[in-house]
């Protein structure tokens, strides 16, 4: 849904083309609909709606069904969605952090506890596995986009804590609670963000082999397409040549 490819536990998020497309716009749309729900449906004035648009845009989510999104949060007013983080461990032990929006938590976390549990792992009680991670501010941008020193000097003026570049972005890293400060700054200069948004990072990374990564993998996938679950996070390391070819194989 975030646009980019972290397989290494950053954020889990599966392209597979048209069958899921409508998939990730439906995950789109309802970020957009609750943002705009709980604040101005004026992006300028609304940071949560402004970063969702523009991850719907990085995903090539056409204009209508963005406003339509928009517009939804007027239409349902009936509807409540509760932002509900579940954690536990998957195969091979993997910590795993599952945020959600439902309008249900009895059907979601049903279906979370059974993914879980089919796939040989434990949910567990607040704080089992997020102890484990740090949650800060991610702004992922396309490395075409600006230079390695421009946004270097960027990202220090705004009040980052950490700017690198890795593969085919630039990769900052703010204090959860100035991450909406370090954005704007940043979009002073650049308006289009690979991905930009509060994430659960792994504090140390667990290492695999081919077959038990493809498992985790399948697992950390059936998570994702359930429609409650908005992003999934675990301390997998996958390096580039292990991801091609578990994508050969998967």
């Amino acid at each position: 849904m975030a646009g980019h490819s972290h397989w290494a536990g950053i954020k889990h998020r599966k392209g597979r083309a048209d069958k899921q497309r409508s998939k990730i716009f439906s995950k789109l749309s309802k970020e957009i609909t609750v943002a705009a729900k709980l604040g101005s449906k004026d992006e300028d004035m609304n940071p949560r709606l402004r970063s969702a648009i523009q991850a719907a845009r990085t995903s090539n989510m056409p204009k209508d069904n963005i406003e339509r999104a928009i517009n939804k949060s007027e239409l349902n007013k009936d509807v409540n969605y509760n932002s509900i983080v579940y954690e536990g461990f998957g195969p091979e032990k993997i910590a795993v952090i599952v945020e959600t929006l439902t309008d249900n938590k009895n059907r979601t976390v049903s279906n979370i506890r059974e993914i879980f549990q089919k796939n040989g792992g434990n949910l567990g009680s607040p704080g089992v596995a997020s102890h484990q991670f740090r949650q800060v501010g991610v702004i992922r941008i396309d490395k075409n986009k600006i230079s390695t020193n421009d946004i270097l000097e960027l990202a220090i003026n705004g009040g980052a804590e950490d700017c690198s570049s890795k593969g085919s972005c630039h990769e900052i890293i703010t204090a959860k609670e100035d991450f909406y400060k370090v954005k704007i700054e940043i979009e002073k200069k650049i308006q289009e963000f690979v991905s930009s948004g509060i994430e659960w990072l792994p504090i140390n990374k667990i290492s695999l082999d081919l077959e038990k990564t493809k498992s985790v993998l399948n697992f950390l996938g059936t998570l994702e397409d359930d429609d409650d679950v908005q992003y999934v996070y675990a301390n997998l390391e996958v390096d580039n040549k292990l991801v091609s070819k578990v994508s050969t194989t998967w």
